[in-house]
């Protein structure tokens, strides 16, 4: 398997300090940074939109990874290609059908009952076209169901809680699915939610190769030595 990446959140960072932040990031040994953005409507948050990654695309030369919690990804991705951002990350559950009980406003969190690869295959080819990376994104309860993209993306990002806050505890009822797509794709897949020093070692192991941190490194007081025990985990 692929080195062990790692992939610093910055919904966790201290927005006040962010370019010394970055920085930190950086010399952390940090592979890229995660950029999470939530519309109040997929999610039950509103986080920071495509001008916090323009702002931050001249002070790094790490990958910036952006996360669509939003419930129109297509509307926006342009947006965020044009603003710096390396890859886009597309939540599965926003090209299909919904299950009926989590369709409404304010019923969270969402849960896919039939994905439209056609649908998505439309954005995919957008972020292609840039010369960005396309990755999709699966909630915890959303089963397996991009089958027929895969080839055709870049990555996989396997959410281990449910989208929308940060801090939340690791759900370990994922990693079946985790190691089910391992065994079937051979590129990048990544895993977001609760990942620290201990959650990760079960999570590498199913077969992840980028592990996205948030409380655990920004809360690690030598944040260099947490990076370091997150890339010397083997599967």
């Amino acid at each position: 398997m692929a080195a062990i990446k790692v992939s610093a959140s910055i919904l966790c960072a201290d927005f006040t300090q962010l370019k010394e932040t970055i920085h930190v990031c950086e010399n952390s040994g940090v592979d890229m940074l995660h950029v999470d953005v939530m519309d109040g409507h997929f999610v039950p948050n509103i986080t920071i939109g495509a001008m916090i990654v323009e702002a931050i695309r001249p002070i790094t030369k790490l990958p910036i990874d952006v996360h669509l919690m939003i419930e129109h990804p297509t509307d926006f991705i342009s947006d965020f290609i044009n603003a710096g951002a390396d890859m886009i990350s597309m939540q599965a559950e926003c090209y299909g059908i919904l299950k009926k009980e989590c369709r409404s406003y304010g019923v969270y969190p969402k849960e896919l009952e039939a994905f439209n690869s056609d649908l998505a295959r439309k954005d995919v080819e957008t972020i292609h076209r840039a010369g960005k990376k396309a990755f999709m994104v699966i909630n915890p309860k959303t089963e397996l169901c991009i089958d027929k993209l895969l080839p055709e993306l870049d990555g996989v990002l396997i959410m281990s809680v449910n989208p929308g806050f940060a801090k939340q505890k690791f759900m370990p009822e994922v990693l079946p699915k985790l190691s089910k797509l391992r065994g079937i794709f051979k590129k990048d897949i990544a895993i977001d939610g609760g990942i620290n020093d201990v959650t990760a070692v079960d999570a590498v192991k199913a077969g992840a190769n980028i592990l996205a941190t948030a409380s655990y490194f920004f809360g690690a007081i030598d944040k260099k030595e947490a990076v370091r025990k997150l890339k010397a985990l083997k599967a």
